[in-house]
């Protein structure tokens, strides 16, 4: 993929677009850090959601916001916790996140960005995994591309089809807590695919340095189409 599916979606449309709670308006979200470079972090336990949940709250608390959003393309330590990533080699070890992560409160909404139809979902249980997550199919301008979303709740998975159509603004889950979601603080993962590359209610959402280009390309930036 090159810049043109980039472009093609930062111009879907040229005004914020909620994909949790449209309660939310764009003046209630805050950038967060956290990347390994964030020396706040060296000071907590981040393989402990309990602390780390504290600690986003803290941050969104002192900020005078609601919603704290980010990390795509970013190098984060929380993945070492893990086997599912952590393979123990600088060019193997899958660190660097893909997705836009919005962390607010478990229970959220979580809004349909876009027109489109249920591709494919499935509960992704490893320990740091998504937990339950949902995969959009969308076509725009004769284009078809993906969203997931990870991190719902177990009930997120219940009445739905493969097919279901969903419109633009509709709910189509809810966020889990940390005992269903791999064992993070309550957020979204919200990411954009060109290409499934054959997987099923999954696709990888952390990448190792190796195959970072590869996956930058088919995953571009989600902030180009939310604008938030």
């Amino acid at each position: 993929m090159s810049d043109i599916f980039k472009n093609f979606i930062e111009q879907i449309s040229p005004e914020f677009i909620p994909v949790i709670d449209s309660r939310y308006t764009k003046e209630d979200y805050i950038k967060i850090d956290l990347s390994m470079t964030n020396v706040d972090l060296e000071t907590i336990d981040v393989s402990s959601s309990r602390v780390f949940e504290g600690y986003l709250k803290g941050y969104i608390a002192k900020n005078k916001v609601k919603v704290a959003y980010g990390g795509y393309n970013e190098v984060r330590a929380i993945y070492s916790r893990s086997p599912h990533f952590n393979q123990q080699n600088p060019e193997t070890e899958r660190n660097i996140h893909l997705g836009l992560d919005i962390w607010c409160d478990s229970k959220t909404k979580i809004l349909a960005p876009l027109d489109g139809k249920i591709h494919s979902f499935k509960n992704n249980n490893n320990f740091g995994d998504y937990g339950p997550t949902i995969i959009l199919e969308h076509t725009f301008d004769n284009v078809v591309f993906y969203t997931l979303y990870g991190h719902l709740s177990l009930t997120s998975l219940s009445g739905i089809a493969v097919g279901d159509k969903v419109k633009a603004g509709q709910t189509i889950a809810v966020l889990g807590t940390s005992l269903v979601n791999g064992d993070y603080a309550p957020h979204l993962h919200f990411q954009i695919i060109k290409d499934m590359q054959d997987n099923i209610g999954d696709y990888p959402g952390v990448s190792s340095r190796k195959n970072l280009e590869m996956y930058l390309q088919n995953c571009p930036d989600p902030n180009l189409l939310l604008k938030i």
